[in-house]
């Protein structure tokens, strides 16, 4: 490191890079831990969302303006893309902070390592892209480029551990929050929902592609399920809430969907719920709540892509159970006929819904595993995964200052 100065005598300059809902929720998460951990000591850029800025993060590039999904997808879009890359290095040159934290988003993630690792700036990697799943070629990209890998799945750790990875398994984020303490009464109020009807979640994604594919399947679903029940659709704060109303004006009119703010106190009132893979589907198991796995890409991309994926199943869910505990509808098998059937399957007390209940349940052990019962050094409270990927990335830091 260029500045060479002790860590404790001057505030901790972190760089932080997350393109997605959830990464830039983690990424709030751990700046709010460095800070208790630092005494407020922190100065942070980088890129993400709200949640960030209102942790103390100064944005450079917010996440929506380069989160695109798809292999081809992104083609059209590199020109902006490219500009706001080399912005963020401009001020990372500028700055030089004492470490870099990547957050998920691979595709931008990894090219991001490898410049900062030519600029001598150690690189925390917190939340593993799936390299478990497909382009197990990126490993090169991690043993040349990152000094840890910080995972949130147990499987994991022992994946980067064989690969001569520097590893830590600090447990998923999500596996610690309390429930929402809303209840359905209050939460129907503010948002206009029958609280004497049953309600269905409906997240299709926290990109606007990703929104764009899954949101007509799901929307001529809710057509068919009809109006006994109340569909309510939590807008991630990468997408603007009156574009997502355009976006479900295009689809259909027959259906009043209510946007609300809050992804996890949806899924804790509503009777089911139609999840687009990723983090949400973690969310809805952890809120206990029996739902449908949907999924969509470009057809192109799936064509080429699926036969990258070595896996048993496409869900994060069903990966850490070890067989099918949610059923996965994706691509052709995403219909508006396939959901409101599986919706149907679930919506009344029986076998099916007792059976995935448990098995969420299950799951939601496993992540959680030992690390709860872990404390502080003064032993006053547990320590939370945002609290163990502080002290990486302090530990991180300190190491390549006395280099």
């Amino acid at each position: 490191m260029s500045n060479g100065t002790n860590l404790a005598s001057r505030p901790l300059r972190v760089m932080i890079s997350a393109g997605e809902a959830s990464g830039e929720m983690y990424g709030a998460e751990l700046l709010t831990a460095l800070r208790e951990l630092r005494g407020g000591a922190i100065d942070c850029f980088g890129m993400g969302g709200e949640r960030m800025s209102e942790a103390g993060c100064r944005l450079v590039v917010h996440a929506r303006d380069v989160a695109v999904v798809g292999l081809f997808e992104v083609l059209s879009h590199l020109p902006g893309i490219y500009r706001q890359f080399h912005r963020l290095l401009a001020e990372v040159d500028r700055q030089r902070p004492d470490v870099a934290v990547l957050i998920d988003f691979p595709d931008w993630n990894f090219r991001l390592a490898k410049e900062l690792h030519r600029r001598g700036i150690p690189v925390v990697y917190y939340v593993s892209p799936q390299l478990w799943a497909w382009r197990k070629g990126r490993l090169k990209l991690v043993q040349r480029y990152v000094s840890e890998m910080l995972v949130i799945f147990p499987f994991e750790r022992e994946f980067y551990a064989q690969h001569g990875v520097g590893v830590e398994f600090v447990g998923h984020p999500l596996s610690e929050l309390e429930s929402p303490r809303v209840s359905r009464e209050d939460f129907a109020a503010r948002w206009g929902l029958d609280v004497s009807r049953k309600w269905i979640a409906l997240l299709p994604g926290s990109r606007s592609k990703e929104l764009r594919l899954n949101l007509p399947a799901m929307l001529g679903a809710a057509e068919r399920l009809g109006a006994e029940f109340e569909f309510v659709m939590p807008v991630a704060s990468t997408l603007d809430k009156s574009w997502v109303r355009e976006q479900i004006l295009l689809c259909t009119r027959n259906v009043n969907v209510k946007l609300t703010d809050n992804a996890r106190a949806s899924l804790l009132h509503s009777r089911v719920g139609v999840v687009a893979s990723g983090t949400a589907t973690v969310e809805a198991a952890l809120i206990g709540t029996p739902f449908v796995m949907v999924y969509r890409v470009a057809g192109l991309t799936w064509t080429l892509g699926r036969h990258l994926v070595k896996l048993p199943h496409y869900g994060m869910v069903n990966l850490v159970a070890g067989r099918e505990v949610v059923p996965e509808l994706i691509q052709d098998a995403f219909t508006p006929e396939s959901v409101e059937q599986k919706v149907r399957d679930l919506l009344d007390d029986g076998e099916a819904r007792e059976r995935m209940t448990e098995a969420l349940a299950e799951v939601c052990g496993k992540l959680c595993g030992d690390l709860k019962r872990s404390t502080d050094s003064a032993g006053a409270r547990p320590l939370t995964s945002a609290d163990r990927a502080a002290q990486a990335v302090l530990r991180v830091a300190e190491l390549a200052i006395l280099k």
